[in-house]
């Protein structure tokens, strides 16, 4: 009768207790790498903020009261960005469609860059650090300039600089707006009757569908926005890859990424400070009535 015997274990070489104990070396463990840091941030956070309702006073205004809109009235901060999108484009795109297309592309991202090299770096190129300031400032600056044009900024700075009114037959620059109100569109462009002509429900036995589109409408508040949220990263992308600035798809992302910060950033701040009575864009802040 044969008799099984045992296969002695394979020895482990060298290399590989090596690599072994220099992963376990480089090992970062809940507790307490993690834990104990996230403990003293609380505490720190936990006394700054006990420091800061000592020392400042909250800003008490009037009771509120149904009745009462206050003016202007304002969403919460993380919020104002979209609010101050709607001051220039179509509702609909400024408070679903952009935020869902944002967050969609933003998930998007490992997708489109998939490479492993240097995962986990906030800069993991070469050129990073210089793509990140050349987004960010594009980003801010190109939407400051964007709202800017949109309040008709550029026409008083015309007027005072010359001392004279700005040419009426270039009133449809004043601003987004300015394109629908100021130029002699034809009528039939103003009342499509796309519920007539097209969307005929009335032939499955359904009611008519009363809807005239307008077309300038139609081209200031969503055309001409969707054209530029889409073009100008892309014209800037391509810009920076011509510029040998950008080359792969991490480069890329980086550019963007830090231009949608910057944009998001510059939206907040201008809905919270520099957004009026009336939404007007002027110097503004709730500080004023912290004395009533």
């Amino acid at each position: 009768m044969a008799v099984a015997q045992s296969v002695p274990p394979e020895p482990v070489s060298q290399a590989v207790r090596g690599r072994q104990r220099r992963q376990r070396e480089e090992e970062l463990l809940v507790w307490p790498d993690l834990v104990f840091v996230e403990f003293i941030s609380a505490v720190v956070f936990t006394i700054s903020l006990l420091v800061l309702s000592v020392l400042v006073n909250s800003i008490l205004l009037d009771q509120a009261n149904p009745n009462v809109t206050p003016n202007p009235s304002k969403a919460p901060w993380y919020f104002l960005n979209l609010q101050e999108l709607l001051l220039h484009m179509h509702p609909a795109l400024a408070g679903v469609i952009v935020p869902t297309v944002a967050l969609v592309a933003l998930g998007a991202i490992p997708y489109f860059d998939n490479s492993n090299e240097g995962q986990g770096s906030w800069f993991a190129t070469p050129r990073s650090k210089a793509i990140t300031v050349v987004g960010a400032l594009v980003g801010s600056i190109g939407s400051l300039l964007l709202i800017l044009f949109d309040a008709s900024k550029h026409v008083q700075l015309y007027e005072s600089l010359t001392g004279a009114k700005w040419p009426e037959q270039l009133n449809w620059l004043r601003s987004l707006r300015a394109i629908q109100t100021d130029i002699a569109w034809p009528e039939a462009l103003t009342k499509v009757p796309l519920g007539s002509k097209v969307l005929r429900t009335d032939l499955l036995g359904l009611p008519a569908i009363d809807l005239n589109v307008n077309l300038p409408g139609v081209l200031v508040e969503q055309i001409i926005p969707t054209t530029m949220m889409i073009g100008l990263p892309l014209l800037l992308s391509l810009v920076a890859w011509r510029a040998t600035l950008a080359r792969t798809r991490r480069d890329h992302m980086i550019l963007m990424f830090s231009g949608f910060i910057a944009v998001y950033v510059t939206l907040t701040v201008v809905g919270t400070f520099f957004r009026g009575p009336g939404q007007n864009l002027v110097p503004y802040s709730i500080f004023v009535d912290s004395n009533h």
